[in-house]
């Protein structure tokens, strides 16, 4: 059967919209994290603020979900989102400095590309792409394998696949996320706090490629 957003049950529909509206509310927050370090200079993003964002996923992953907890669930899944938006503050400076209309670009694009995949997910066959999840840390073997080799040899051909396959495996992710969050609801999980952090990073990941591709093909012009 082909399962369609409009067709799930009724609480499915309510966690999804309760998972994008907080995707949205992560994008804005991410976004002012973002400026906080490419406009205000007030955070500088590196490794701080990468051990920062983990701490904060780890903290949300440890606190369970309950109506209790939603409203500290919330902050603390903001406070990651801030982080991990001064996180792509470094990305940014370097692509301003290339040609600033990039980051514009590859955020819509990201957009676009993300809208597709879920739509996509959400209209096809049930379960129907729950199969890539072997496929996709397979993918994530190569890529780390890719890197790990390129750390040796430090080759541009390596640095472009990594860059290539990772935005292939991503938009995968997207598939496979959405599907698997739909079929987590109707089984009675309810976390849409946690399901949104698996979007957000999988809309952050696709969105740092981009940028970092439409990048290179400027340079190269």
């Amino acid at each position: 059967s082909i399962y369609v957003y409009t067709r799930s049950s009724r609480s499915t529909q309510q966690h999804l919209k309760n998972v994008y509206s907080s995707l949205a509310i992560c994008m804005l927050v991410a976004a002012a994290g973002a400026y906080v370090h490419v406009v205000l200079r007030l955070f500088q993003g590196g490794l701080l603020s990468l051990l920062g964002s983990l701490a904060m996923m780890a903290w949300l992953g440890m606190t369970p979900h309950s109506p209790d907890t939603e409203k500290k669930r919330l902050a603390i899944l903001s406070g990651f989102a801030f982080l991990t938006g001064v996180g792509l503050g470094p990305t940014m400076d370097f692509v301003i400095s290339i040609n600033p209309s990039i980051i514009l670009t590859a955020f819509l694009s990201t957009a676009v590309i993300f809208v597709c995949f879920t739509l996509s997910a959400m209209y096809a066959q049930r379960r129907s792409y729950l199969f890539l999840g072997g496929t996709l840390m397979s993918g994530l073997s190569l890529l780390f394998l890719l890197s790990l080799f390129n750390m040796f040899f430090g080759s541009a051909l390596l640095f472009k696949a990594h860059l290539y396959i990772g935005l292939a495996v991503m938009c995968a992710f997207v598939l496979f996320d959405t599907q698997l969050i739909i079929e987590k609801a109707e089984m009675g999980d309810k976390d849409y706090i946690w399901h949104c952090v698996d979007l957000f990073l999988d809309f952050v990941t696709i969105f740092r490629k981009l940028m970092i591709i439409l990048t290179m093909n400027e340079k190269v012009k």
